[in-house]
């Protein structure tokens, strides 16, 4: 824990535990921060996500992680560095925890599909839809006219929001629809425009950290990448290219191949991989290795950057995360190596194809049958839409929600072809 942080809410003002919807007073023994944290905890949202795609399909395998293990290792990462900085530990767990709540069925490729269903109505991105459950769709919180889905503190909603700012025409990643402008204007009342607040950057590190790593040991554990192949100079140069294309893209080819043989020469690199416990425990030990290097690297020069306020914690608007530019090449070519052997595998792409097409065909089916096929919250707010655009919303509302298998199974149900699970 760090040594900056002095109990519940130190180093925050009254204003950041605010709460959009007010409520009844709560057991003062504990932190609205805390409260945060186990509303998240304890939401049907978190978890769905069991059950919805991280890299390959939930079920797959029993080693490769869903979102749900994804967002608990996320969590466990940030909580670490936050804590590390003088952040509310609860604040940076809860946003970690929420970060994917958005997501809908088959990850970013669903994400894709959605989005241009969704063109003429302001989009779909994962990370405003996370917002929107927050803030209104997540059952926890009823006002008179409309949920308040967990009704967060105004720091912890904004420790949530990777991309603070709505849609426009060169914003292809965005945090909140037009629909929602008011409780996101609420939550970034004083807050720098477009700057994300410490606790989100703390966030957003941890996430990379997390899948960076993660997606590696699981190509590796899969059979999807062998460590040997780093033998080969065509390899290599495959991964530098694809983490520039991906990642990295005003990195030149040679910082970034620079950044893999690094890795590679670390005390805990795997060179190979057989199977038994032996290199299993290897393996477990540089994941835990790697993440532990980025987290003291990023600490270390983030202290160093702000050692004028060392005695003060480093909270929302006090400072910015400093990440060496050595540590994001390491963190973007392992990204670029999970890419190559996992993500742009051309086995997979019949997969990819199928399921966005599934999703398609699924809002084009429940927009023709809505609102009797909805469920009831979903067909609650179709019904109080006042034009299409709120209907179809409410629509990819239903599907954002949806597990993969329950969309499979809905789809199947409903339009009875074959199916991409």
């Amino acid at each position: 824990m760090s040594r900056f942080y002095r109990g519940p809410e130190s180093g925050y003002r009254p204003e950041d535990q605010q709460r959009w919807f007010a409520e009844p007073p709560k057991d003062p023994r504990r932190g609205q921060f805390s409260r945060d944290r186990a509303r998240v905890v304890h939401s049907s949202a978190l978890r769905r996500l069991s059950a919805k795609t991280q890299v390959v399909g939930p079920g797959s395998d029993e080693f490769v992680r869903n979102r749900l293990t994804h967002s608990l290792e996320v969590a466990q990462v940030g909580r670490e560095l936050g804590a590390a900085l003088g952040c509310d530990p609860d604040i940076v767990d809860a946003a970690c925890l929420a970060h994917d709540l958005g997501h809908p069925p088959f990850g970013h490729n669903g994400e894709t599909a959605l989005d241009e269903i969704c063109s003429a109505i302001g989009g779909f991105e994962g990370n405003a839809q996370t917002l929107r459950l927050l803030t209104r769709l997540e059952p926890k919180v009823a006002g008179p006219d409309r949920g308040h889905g967990l009704n967060l503190t105004r720091a912890t909603l904004d420790a949530a929001t990777k991309y603070p700012w709505p849609k426009g025409p060169d914003s292809r990643k965005f945090g909140v629809y037009a629909d929602d402008l008011p409780v996101f204007t609420w939550l970034r009342a004083g807050a720098p425009e477009r700057r994300r607040c410490i606790e989100a950057q703390v966030m957003d590190l941890a996430d990379d950290v997390a899948y960076s790593v993660h997606d590696v040991e699981d190509a590796i554990v899969s059979g999807r990448f062998d460590p040997r192949l780093l033998e080969d100079e065509d390899e290599v140069a495959r991964i530098v290219a694809q983490a520039r294309a991906w990642y990295l893209p005003q990195t030149p080819e040679d910082e970034i191949a620079e950044g893999l043989a690094r890795l590679r020469k670390g005390q805990f690199w795997v060179t190979s991989f057989t199977g038994d416990y032996a290199s299993l425990a290897a393996l477990k030990n540089m994941t835990s290795q790697l993440i532990g290097d980025f987290l003291r690297t990023v600490e270390a020069a983030t202290w160093s950057a702000y050692g004028a306020a060392a005695e003060v914690p480093l909270t929302r608007y006090r400072a910015d995360l400093v990440v060496p530019e050595e540590t994001a090449v390491e963190i973007g070519v392992l990204k670029g190596l999970a890419a190559v052997y996992v993500m742009t595998l051309e086995e997979r792409q019949p997969l990819y194809a199928l399921q966005r097409e599934l999703l398609m065909e699924l809002v084009q089916v429940l927009e023709d049958r809505a609102p009797k096929v909805l469920d009831l919250p979903f067909a609650t707010a179709w019904r109080d839409a006042a034009d299409d655009a709120g209907r179809l919303r409410a629509v990819i509302d239903q599907v954002a929600s949806l597990t993969d298998a329950r969309a499979v199974a809905w789809h199947h149900e409903l339009v009875g072809r074959p199916d991409a699970g």
